[in-house]
């Protein structure tokens, strides 16, 4: 949230009105002269022959309005124990996938286009198709994108119909075969756009805005711009920058003349100076704006709005990551591109609450898993103060894991491609701070990776020579042939290495090397330049993370696997109980046979920090005190079977609950762990002192077994006879009402707009009854909004996302409503049999 002064005057209130009016447009990441084109599609889920053609008849192929996700609609032949909602036994993917499918689908749209299209130059941007995607308009094959997450443009120009006559445009999505270790989602799933230009325009993504220095009281700000004069006649043009502060108000112009021969392209670049900027920080993310105008003969042929933060990034081996100036440690989680409920359907809003939230639990960084993601992600993690590690592929020519129908077939031809789109559309956003090159690479310890890290990481620092490069490394099964010191030509070309599964930088999955090598501090040892991370950690290896974090400069925090639940990679992260006397075996690789889910019914992975509707989990809690962001939390164990004993893979947590509500326990034992950073810790029950504990050296964990009485337990920390915090669960009376909360009770009144409205069981105090797993609640909507999804945290519940009915899950449930572009008032209703209706209004404005 950016801060502003608390008093304005009238003249900067009208000034702020219209810069966030001229913002708005570009709150969707996407350039400011682009026109939304999701509306009125039809579709039609078939491997189809000629339906490219103008003249193939969709009348009867539904219709519908983009972003579209048909892996999360409900399949056919519903049957209970095969066929649930969109999941089946028979899936390609499997667990990988969710047990989801995928297949072939055909989007077509008629558009005429009015007298504002006459003489432009008119593009259309596909922000993400999953997979394999092919266009055509009016039968012109414009032609193929096979990566699912990049976005791509094409010029329609020359193959429109006059001005006024109607055009189809037809677009092929497959998903086929096994390509993805998650759920991906299937079609248009992200924004499409057109662009009208002139024949004089900057360049889709022309823009390039950078701080080169940024010093107490003053900032230079440098803009490149990539000009194309399409026209058959030579121009002069004056390109001019206008720098547009939060008020609204111009504090920096610079003017420059170009000629610009006919079919022809040039690059300009201008610098300015400003004075007394506003920096954007995590705390106060300002964002400023670079408008560029295009003047020939008196008139604007052309004009950009981009958004950007004045900020400057340093990447030091012996201070660290320094944000301003300012030593910044990364409390960071792993994402994928999913948004629960909706599936992969990105909807601005959607990836807006996402960051919400992680900002919320306590998160400064994400790493975006392994993907190229939506400009609006991008877009909210600007207005938000969240950095951002991006990620651009999970696999470079080697197939990985038996996925023979993945992107690693297409990487050759297209790797360059790839990571240009991603460079050049991303760029300008303030929130990343490092390009990541590769995910576990298949071929990290042989030459073939060498010479391509090199290539990737030469073309990475070609289009943006400010961010550090990363890459996250794991020593793989298929690399048991090789010693560490294989891997040293591959991460000579990173800047930041990225260790996955290191805990606090040791880690042999194989053993085969000491278990004890300390890589962080032997690879600096070698490298003392180099900054090193965690790209990816166990939730219970956070501490000994994040303790090298603090105790090294050069390590600059990490990111837990992961920070919300997704959809696929089915119970990596689950609970299992297995009987007293089974032996676990040690170290990743025995734990991952070991663990080897047959997780049907466990459709998503159950390893979040926060579940897949975004309620916290006992990680996130644990996570906040390894932080310093919290000074104590008390979780309670689920209920153990008598002769058993929890197993959890590694991405598992102990199956806890932050609840004191456990009817039917009473009198029996209870696990509680305490987590907090004091030396003592104090367990009172219904206000007498049942327990006491030193917190053992090196940890933050206490544990107590207890017997169950309802009523109210308190856990107090002490450094010595000081308290210095407390955490308090109470029980929850009986079930007798429905409470609907909305996020907001105000809306936009477009279809990127939604409310997200959370259902909770509660007693007759207002408490929420969190053993409530049973009550299937009925939504029912009234006013000028569709029911977008609804969910709960279950990781077995496959019933439909899409229908107005839903149980809760640990008394929580979540509806999701969408406008549908007109205001008004809506309305929702919630019922369950024996509780009280729930009701919420929200207002489209």
């Amino acid at each position: 949230m950016i801060h502003l002064p608390k008093a304005l005057s009238m003249r900067q209130v009208n000034l702020l009105t219209v810069f966030f009016l001229l913002l708005a447009i570009n709150t969707h990441g996407q350039d400011s002269r682009a026109v939304l084109f999701d509306t009125d599609w039809r579709f039609k889920k078939d491997s189809l022959i000629q339906a490219e053609s103008p003249t193939f008849i969709d009348s009867g192929w539904r219709k519908l309005n983009l972003p579209h996700d048909w892996s999360i609609e409900d399949l056919p032949n519903q049957q209970e124990g095969s066929v649930q909602g969109p999941f089946t036994k028979a899936s390609i993917g499997k667990a990988a996938t969710g047990y989801t499918e995928g297949g072939v689908g055909w989007y077509r749209k008629t558009f005429t286009l009015d007298n504002r299209y006459e003489g432009k130059q008119t593009y259309i941007t596909f922000d993400g198709v999953y997979m394999e995607a092919d266009v055509w308009v009016n039968g012109h094959h414009l032609g193929d994108h096979p990566n699912g997450y990049t976005s791509f443009s094409y010029n329609l120009t020359t193959f429109l119909n006059p001005i006024g006559k109607p055009n189809v445009i037809a677009v092929r999505a497959k998903n086929l075969g096994r390509n993805s270790r998650w759920y991906a989602g299937s079609g248009i799933y992200r924004h499409v756009w057109l662009v009208p230009l002139n024949a004089l325009h900057t360049e889709l993504n022309g823009n390039y805005v950078t701080t080169p220095s940024v010093l107490p009281g003053t900032a230079q700000v440098k803009i490149e711009s990539s000009l194309t004069n399409a026209s058959s006649q030579s121009k002069v043009i004056d390109v001019r920058v206008d720098m547009v502060n939060p008020f609204g108000q111009v504090v920096g112009s610079q003017k420059r003349s170009v000629t610009i021969a006919a079919n022809s392209f040039v690059s300009t670049t201008q610098q300015l100076t400003l004075t007394k900027p506003a920096l954007w920080t995590l705390e106060n993310p300002v964002l400023y704006s670079a408008r560029v105008t295009l003047v020939a003969d008196g008139k604007n042929l052309d004009q950009t709005i981009t958004p950007f933060g004045i900020r400057s990034l340093e990447f030091n081996g012996q201070k660290g990551f320094l944000l301003n100036g300012k030593v910044v440690k990364l409390k960071g989680g792993c994402i994928h591109h999913d948004n629960g409920p909706l599936g992969a359907v990105s909807i601005d809003r959607a990836e807006e609450r996402k960051i919400e939230l992680l900002k919320k639990a306590g998160y400064n960084a994400i790493r975006l898993s392994h993907n190229p993601v939506s400009p609006a992600l991008l877009a909210a993690c600007d207005r938000l103060g969240m950095l951002v590690v991006t990620d651009a592929f999970d696999s470079w020519e080697k197939e990985k894991l038996g996925l023979k129908n993945s992107y690693h077939q297409y990487f050759k031809a297209w790797w360059k491609r790839d990571i240009d789109a991603m460079m050049l559309r991303d760029r300008n956003h303030p929130s990343i701070i490092m390009w990541g090159i590769g995910n576990e690479i298949w071929e990290a310890a042989d030459t073939s990776g060498h010479r391509m890290a090199k290539q990737l990481a030469d073309e990475v620092r070609r289009l943006d020579p400010t961010r550090a490069v990363t890459e996250a490394m794991l020593y793989l099964p298929q690399q048991i042939k090789f010693k560490w010191e294989a891997f040293a030509p591959h991460l000579a070309n990173l800047d930041v290495d990225g260790y996955n599964y290191f805990i606090g930088g040791k880690y042999d999955p194989m053993q085969r090397d000491s278990a004890t090598t300390h890589r962080y501090e032997s690879e600096h040892a070698k490298h003392p330049q180099k900054l090193f991370m965690a790209t990816e950690s166990y939730p219970s290896a956070a501490l000994e993370n994040w303790d090298a974090a603090e105790k090294h400069p050069y390590v600059i925090g990490g990111f837990s696997w992961t920070a919300m639940d997704y959809i696929g990679e089915a119970n990596i992260g689950g609970p299992t109980y297995v009987a007293e006397a089974t032996k676990i075996p040690q170290g990743l690789m025995s734990l991952m046979f070991f663990f080897k889910p047959t997780s049907w019914p466990v459709f998503n992975a159950h390893c979040g920090d926060l579940d897949l509707i975004g309620n916290r989990r006992a990680a996130s809690y644990y996570q906040n005190v390894v932080w310093r962001n919290s000074l104590i939390e008390m979780l309670v164990h689920q209920p153990i079977p008598d002769g058993m004993k929890e197993a959890r893979s590694p991405w598992g947590f102990p199956d806890e609950l932050k609840s004191w509500t456990w009817a039917g326990m009473e009198g029996k034992n209870m696990k509680v762990n305490v987590y907090t950073r004091s030396k003592r810790v104090r367990l009172e029950l219904n206000g007498k002192a049942i327990a006491e504990q030193t917190v053992p050296d090196g940890s933050i964990t206490t544990t107590f077994d207890i017997d169950y009485q309802p009523g109210t337990l308190t856990a107090r920390g002490f450094d010595g006879e000081k308290e210095v915090g407390s955490s308090t669960l109470s029980t929850a009376g009986k079930p007798v009402a429905i409470r609907l909360v909305a996020d907001r009770v105000t809306i936009n009144a477009n279809q990127n707009d939604l409310a997200y409205v959370r259902a909770e069981i509660i007693d007759q105090n207002g408490n929420v009854v969190p053993s409530i797993d049973d009550a299937e609640i009925m939504y029912q909507l009234t006013g000028n909004a569709t029911l977008a999804g609804v969910g709960n945290g279950n990781p077995t519940d496959l019933s439909s996302f899409q229908q107005n009915h839903k149980k809760v899950y640990q008394g929580i449930g979540l509806a999701i409503l969408r406008s549908n572009g007109q205001k008004g008032t809506v309305t929702l209703t919630a019922t369950a049999n024996g509780l009280k209706a729930g009701k919420v209004q929200v207002e489209l404005k």
